[in-house]
Order: C-alpha cells, then structure tokens, then sequence
C-alpha cells in the first residue's frame, strides 16, 4: 500500500514519491553574505546524504539523535531521503552541489510537527539554522501545520537559541533530561521583524564586500588598447585603487605594467572580486575558477546574454545558477560596474573612465549606456556620489539589494535610482518603506507609459493599473520623478540643505519678472508664497543679505527661493558669498537661480571636512526658477511624508481570522479549482472581519420577490445584479422604493420588459438603505505586487477616467485617509455643492479591514464592495462579490528569504 500523497508505479514497482512544490526551492543569502541553495529532499540525495553525515561531527551527531550514531543505515538513508511533502518535509541546504545542512518536520497530530536540524560543523554561525525554519514553517503553513515541537538536549545551546531567536512564542518544559519546545508557526510581527533583519544583515554584507573589496582581479585583460580588459585594468589603476589590482590573461606576461596571471587560481592571495570581460561562452568556466580560488563576487561586463534572446536567457540561468551554487554573487551581466569613492577604497571597477567625485548620494541604474551618461552629469553638475552600480540585466544584484546596504552606511545620505524595470515589488515596497525614514530616496522609473521592459529584464506582468505602481513608490516615500534632469535637481537639494518644515516659501531676487515666475511655478505645485521680495536690478549684496536673514528668521516661512541676475560688468561674487554664508548657517533650505548655472558652482560651496566637492550648506543652482521651484516641491512632499506618523496596520485581535481561513479552505477542498462565492459565503467572510453586508434576497419570480419584500417589510428595491448590468449608467436595472405587492409586480414586469435575458438578471431585494455617496473598495492578488486594494466614487465615470487610488498592504490608517483624499472626486465626500458631509472615518476603517483580509489571505483571488453607500453617519455595503483560487505563489518571499529568480526558473521572483 502506498504512503498517503504517492502514487504506485506501473507493474507494481516502488511507489513514486509525489513531487514538492516548485516555489520550494530557491537560492539563499546567508549572514555572511555568500549565497546556498535550499530545495525539498529527493530521493536521489541517498549518496549526498551519507556523504554529509560522514562529516559531520560526533558531537552534532549526538545532539541531533541523542546517542552516539556514527553511520546511517541503508534503512535509515532511504527513510531521511523519501517524504511524501506533506506529513513529512524536509529541506536540503546546498553548496557546489553539496549537502551542508538537512532540516525537517514529521507530522505528529493534527497541526503538530515535530521539526528538528543538522547542521555540518564547518558551517555553524553562517544562520543556516534560522532560514532552515524559515522555509520549514512556510511549508508547514502551506500544509496545515499550526504548530512546531522539538526536543533538544540542555547543552544544545545552539540549537536552542535558533528556535528563541526566530521571533516565535516559545514555550517548554523539562523532562528526562531533555528539553521540549514548542511553538506555533504563525509568520507574527515579531517574527518577520526577525526575518527581515537578517535579510538586511546579510544582503547589505554580500554588497559591502563589493565595495570594501581589497583585491580585484580582472579576467579578460588585454595589452591591446581601447579593448574592454584594457580600460578595466586602467580605470583601477588610474582611480587611485588602494588594493592590489591582479591581471589574468593566459595569452600575456603581463598588463599595463601588472605581471598576468593564466587563471584566477593562479593569483597568490585571497581574491574579493573578479571583473569578468570574456566572451559570454567562456563566462561559465570562469565562475567555476572563481569559485575554487574563493572569490566573493563577479562583476560580468560582457554582454550575449538575455539581452540577445531566448538562447542568451537560458545561457544567463545557467550563469546565475552556477555563480549562486558556489556562494558567489553576481553584478551583471551586461553590465558597467560599480565604484566606490570612498578615499580609503577608492576603487573604479568600471567601463567609465570618469571617476565622479566624493558626494553623499548613492545611485543605482541597470543600463551601462546610460550608466555612463549619469557619471559624466554627476561630474558636471559638482553633485558628487558615495557609491554606484550599474547592474544591466539584474540576473542577481538588484536595487533592493543596493537598498539594504545604504541604509546603513554613514557615507551615503541620499539614494538615487533609475529603474527600468523592478523585479520584486513587493520587496521593493517593504524595504524602501523603512529606507525612506532614515534616508531620502529619488527614483526615475521609466517606461511608465509605455510598460516596456528592456531586454535581459525578467520580470512578470502586471495585470492591476500601472497607477498601482505610482501609489505604490508614494506610499513607500520614494520621491518619483520624470527625467534623470529633475532626479539631480532634486538630489543635489537634498544632498546640500536641510529638510523644508512646510510648503510656506519666499522668493527674494533682483529681477521683478523672474520673481514673478517663480511664485507662480511655486502656486502651479502646491507651495504657498508667503512672502515676494523684489529688490530690483540695482540690488547690492548688502541688500540680498539683508531680504534673506528677513525671509529666515521669519517663522512663517519654510524655505527660500533666490533668484539672481547680476546687471552688466557685475560678477555677482559679492552676492555669491551672501548666499553660501547663509546657506551654511540657515536651517531652512535655500534653492537659487544664481546666474542661470546649473549645479552647485563654485562660488556657492561650503567646504566639507568629508572630503565632498560640495558641503552642506552649499546653495544648489537651478538654470530655470520653474526647475528649482519644482525640485523643493518634491523635497517638500517627501518632508511631509517624513512627518507622518508611523501607525501600524492595525490589531488583528479586532477579527476572526481562523474563522475566514476555515471558510476559504473549505471551498477550496470543495472545489480545487476555485470559484466564485455565494452571497452567503461573502457575508459570512466579511463578517468574520467586521464587515456587514446589506441583506439580498435572490428572487426568481414576481411572487417570490413579493414574498421577500413582505419579509423585509417593504420600502425595498428590486434591481439585476448581473455583471453586464449592475453597472449601467443609467440604473434602468434599478427599480426604488417599492411599498407593496402591486408595486413590485409592475416593477418586475417592467424590468423584465426592459432587461434582454431576464432569467439571467439576478434579481435580488433589498431594503432601502440610507441615503450617502456610492464608492467602490477592491482589492486584488496581483502576481507583481500581490496584494493591490483601490478606492474610488462608484459609477462608469469613475472608470472611464481613471480616478481610482491605490496602495499596497498592509494599510495603516493613514494609507487609508490619503486614498480617501488623492481622487479627484473626494470632494463629493466632503460636502460637495450643499451635500452632507459622510462618515468619512467610517469609510476608511472599511478600506483598512478589507485591506487586511486580502493581505491575510492570498487564496482570495479577487474581493470586490463595488457598491458601498457612504452617508451621514453609516456605510452601507450593498453590493460584494469574492473569488477564492488555489495558491501558485504563496507570497513565500514575504515570510521567507529568498534571492530574486527569473520567473521562467521559479513561481517566485
């Protein structure tokens, strides 16, 4: 008889063990930032396995098994290897196709699993234990398990640390000498707190390796010049590269004056980082020499890989495979490199050859064309950068990485991104959230009309609004702008002056009609001119000293717009010494159009004990007042995002969220497929999260409509429900305020007369509820973003333009009290020409619940309240459809640490 979950070979052979679900597998980043493998186990692991445990030390033996246990027995080998994914899982960690770590549970009753690790020695310390559980628990959620259990020797101390730092509830007791924990497996905020922390430990250590990197070698160097080995090895050389560049080539004796080595092997030393600029065809075997000599990191210049087609993509899974399968990560390909300015590192591993100077801005982008085009305008512009990378295809290194590592680093006080496509929103939204309190974040997406992806760029489609991504960047505090122009307009503010206090602002310049274009601009983007002080052409520096203290010392004013036209055979230096004297001092920022420069000139630079070009408190300079008006708009935004308070989403004892889960699987055992739900199923599940629903009443027949409007005692509405009518404009499938059997029989036959196909109507009844203003809530899983909710006025104008407002769960409710305030329509929610004000509150408690219920549950397909009434002081929920459908992506990576995968690999990016 088979195990439960196999299936029995033809001929009556050995059961065929089931297969595991494909998104349990992926590629891990451990604590000290070198990249594994996890995958479920298989049978054929049977030699692996043994050879693992050979390694393994007796003592690890013996807190694993509790008795001495040198050898597994054929018997044994066969159990570990064979599970049926479901009562019995058990994870592989992987290195160079190596086991290093086994971890697994046993279902012992129920929703209880006994769960427990071994770890190879040689490996302890590196957080192996703690993504082992990770993945554990994610899978025992998946399969119904509630609850772990273990037992651990006292002296296991370990062990027992893993299973207290994971952020779980811990309880146990003590008996026969031994220790029994348990704990249950729900992903609480403690624990993805705990999870999210390691991520950000270890993904900013992988990256921090790159750019602290002591020993780079390049692969592929070359004596000829103008070759791509050539500028590599210069680009080092010439930087100033404080570590020891080593040149490999197995065609030469040496480069650029540096002895050339055959092979990466070859190199005495440890080496940090390899720039690889070999043909595409050779890159692999390069990966496996930098494996074997220990490398950290690859950074791929060469090009022929998914940018080039379908043969290029499975040529790029393979590289990013093999480098992750030996702990190396990898920038690129296809790509330009990366720099690090500090003067300590001072290290170009770069195509360009224009080394920016040092700033306080750290900028990632993905094109190595345009990479190029950013070095140079940074240089022009006197910005300055901390660090950049441009990572071309993305394979592995991305922006979110990049994120996790300036978070922390002292250097860098603005991030800079240009994207052109994002691999992992989801990850994107929650790390930039937490980025963005600590340091401002600037970002050009590009391809915002037109939703092209670059080729090389694995990324999924997009099925909710591009809006969606927007709301998305607003609600993470990422100050979206237009062109890479206004990204360093916007940067080289943030990088010299302080954070604006309000939108107040004053415009102090020389010249009337510049002056008046300024308090324009700044009326046209939200600000308001507090005070316009035109000093007139004739103006001394005196006289600008004098307006600017005036404008700063007033406390109704936030900030300063300076406009500066000097008269003829006047330098402007004397006004140029006003204005960098005061911006050092001010604590308010100062933007200027000072001789119609762009940048920060020289005249306007404070020095910066740090080593930058341009201090803080240097006075930015804008060629037009249009484009400094704009970037302090922007500024001012992100000021005010900064200021919000931070709520959490909510308090989950306020639901039932056992109950709806209970519902939801219950229809999906019922129906594996998925399907859409009853209305009584709709009810029952928004109950379960406050929610009521306005009771409808199906009706078939004109008698059994009267019969349900004698139930409800009249004063009721007959209307179709059907999807191609509910939401016709003219509400002709609406008949209101019917008092009596008469009544309805002349309403059912009227509609029935109006309506093509009335047996297929869906007639409902329902009482009249009060009177308020029809919005719609949504929420969708969305295979980008995951959970998406919006929020609008009902009705076909609201969906012919667009006016919709979206976010990403969880909501706070802020998040909720901005979508109810960004549509364009909002006013008819406050009052609108004599109206009634709503209950606003009310309305924005029922975004957040069913907010919450949507990001609880990603089996929920789809949840629509496409009618809501909002009165006075009610919110009447008259219409809600549901859709449940079978996980395909489990959301895994919110619970779980995983590196981003090409989604042609893997279900999960």
């Amino acid at each position: 008889m088979s195990a439960p979950g196999e299936t029995q070979a033809p001929g009556g052979d050995r059961p065929v063990p089931p297969e595991a679900p494909r998104h349990w597998s992926a590629d891990v980043l451990l604590l000290d930032g070198r990249t594994a493998h996890i995958r479920p186990i298989r049978p054929d692991d049977d030699d692996r396995l043994v050879t693992f445990y050979s390694r393994v030390s007796d003592e690890s033996k013996y807190f694993r098994f509790f008795s001495p246990m040198p050898v597994l027995s054929d018997r044994d080998v066969q159990r570990f290897t064979n599970v049926d994914h479901h009562d019995r899982v058990a994870f592989v960690l992987l290195l160079a196709d190596e086991i290093i770590a086994v971890g697994r549970y046993d279902r012992v009753d129920g929703g209880e699993a006994e769960v427990a690790f071994l770890v190879e020695d040689r490996h302890h310390g590196r957080g192996i234990a703690q993504i082992l559980l990770e993945h554990l628990a994610q899978a025992g959620r998946e399969q119904g398990i509630e609850k772990f259990v273990a037992e651990v020797l006292p002296n296991n101390q370990r062990m027992i640390a893993t299973f207290r730092a994971a952020g779980y509830h811990v309880v146990g007791g003590f008996e026969d000498g031994v220790m029994s924990l348990e704990f249950p497996i729900d992903p609480t905020d403690t624990a993805i707190g705990v999870m999210e922390n390691r991520e950000h430990r270890a993904e900013a250590t992988s990256i921090a390796k790159f750019f602290n990197a002591r020993s780079v070698a390049v692969i592929g160097a070359s004596r000829r010049q103008d070759t791509i080995g050539q500028v590599l090895v210069r680009n080092l050389v010439t930087g100033d590269f404080t570590g020891v560049v080593h040149a490999v080539n197995p065609s030469a004796d040496a480069v650029s004056g540096l002895p050339a080595y055959d092979s990466v092997s070859d190199i005495p030393g440890e080496v940090d980082v390899a720039i690889v600029a070999v043909p595409a065809t050779a890159v692999q075997d390069v990966v496996l020499d930098c494996a074997a000599k220990g490398v950290h990191g690859l950074v791929v210049i060469s090009s022929g890989f998914a940018e080039t087609g379908e043969e290029g993509r499975k040529r790029q899974r393979r590289l990013v495979g093999l480098a992750r399968s030996y702990g190396l990560r990898l920038i690129g390909p296809n790509c330009l490199g990366f720099i690090n300015t500090d003067p300590e590192i001072s290290v170009n591993a770069s195509l360009s050859s224009n080394m920016p100077p040092r700033g306080r801005a750290g900028f990632f982008c993905q094109s190595g064309a345009l990479g190029s085009a950013i070095l140079e305008k940074v240089s022009n512009r006197g910005l300055g950068l901390s660090t950049f990378v441009s990572a071309g295809n993305r394979a592995d290194v991305s922006g979110n990485d990049l994120l996790q590592y300036w978070e922390e680093d002292e250097s860098t006080e603005v991030v800079l991104l240009y994207l052109e496509s994002i691999g992992n929103p989801r990850k994107f939204s929650r790390v930039a959230r937490r980025v963005s309190r600590r340091k401002p974040i600037v970002a050009v997406r590009s391809g915002r009309t037109t939703q092209g992806v670059p080729m090389g760029h694995a990324v999924r489609t997009l099925f909710g609004s591009q809006h969606a991504v927007d709301a998305m960047f607003r609600q993470a505090g990422v100050i979206q702008v237009d062109t890479l122009d206004e990204m360093f307009d916007v940067a080289q503010l943030l990088a010299h002056q302080p954070l604006p206090a309000g939108r107040r602002v004053a415009v102090v310049g020389n010249s009337d009609a510049l002056g008046l274009l300024a308090s324009d601009a700044a009326a046209a983007v939200g600000l308001v001119v507090g005070s316009s002080v035109a000093l007139g052409p004739e103006a001394t520096a005196e006289d600008f000293e004098d307006a600017l203290d005036q404008a700063i010392d007033d406390p109704e004013i936030d900030s300063v717009v300076a406009v500066y036209i000097p008269p003829l055979n006047v330098s402007g230096e004397d006004v140029a010494n006003v204005l960098a004297a005061v911006g050092e001092q001010s604590d308010k920022p100062i933007v200027t159009t000072f001789l119609g420069a762009e940048g920060v000139p020289e005249l306007l630079r404070v020095p910066d004990v740090a080593g930058s070009t341009a201090g803080r408190g240097s006075v930015p300079s804008y060629p037009a007042v249009e484009s400094a008006v704009r970037a302090l708009a922007r500024v001012v935004e992100y000021a005010v995002w900064l200021r919000m308070p931070h709520e959490e989403a909510g308090d989950p004892s306020e639901v039932d969220s056992a109950g709806a889960k209970r519902l939801l699987n219950s229809i999906l055992m019922e129906d594996p497929e998925g399907r859409d739900l009853t209305p009584v199923e709709v009810r029952e599940l928004l109950a379960a999260y406050g929610v009521d629903v306005w009771q409808a009443v199906d009706v078939s027949s004109a008698d059994a409509a009267v019969a349900a409007g004698e139930d409800l005692g009249w004063d009721v509405v007959l209307k179709a429900t059907a999807g191609h009518l509910r939401n016709r404009p003219d509400l002709a499938h609406v008949w209101r305020n019917i008092a009596g059997a008469d009544e309805m029989r002349t309403a059912w036959a009227s509609l029935c007369e109006l309506i093509d196909a009335p047996g297929n109507a869906g007639f409902v009844v329902q009482k009249v509820a009060p009177p308020g203003v029809p919005v719609a809530i949504g929420v969708v899983e969305d295979p980008l973003f995951g959970p998406v909710t919006s929020f609008g006025i009902s009705g076909p104008l609201t969906d012919l333009l667009g006016d919709r407002a979206y976010r990403i769960p969880p909501l706070t409710e802020h998040d909720a009290r901005a979508m109810t305030r960004e549509i364009k329509s909002s006013p008819m929610l406050f009052g609108y020409r004599g109206s009634e004000v709503v209950d606003v509150d009310r309305i924005e408690k029922l975004v957040v619940l069913v907010s919450r219920l949507k990001n609880d549950f990603p089996q929920l397909r789809s949840l629509d309240l496409s009618l809501v009434l909002a009165g006075k002081d009610t919110a009447t929920v008259l219409t809600a459809e549901a859709r449940v459908e079978p996980v395909v992506d489990p959301r895994s990576d919110w619970f779980v640490r995983r590196l981003n995968q090409d989604p042609d690999d893997t279900l999960t990016d």
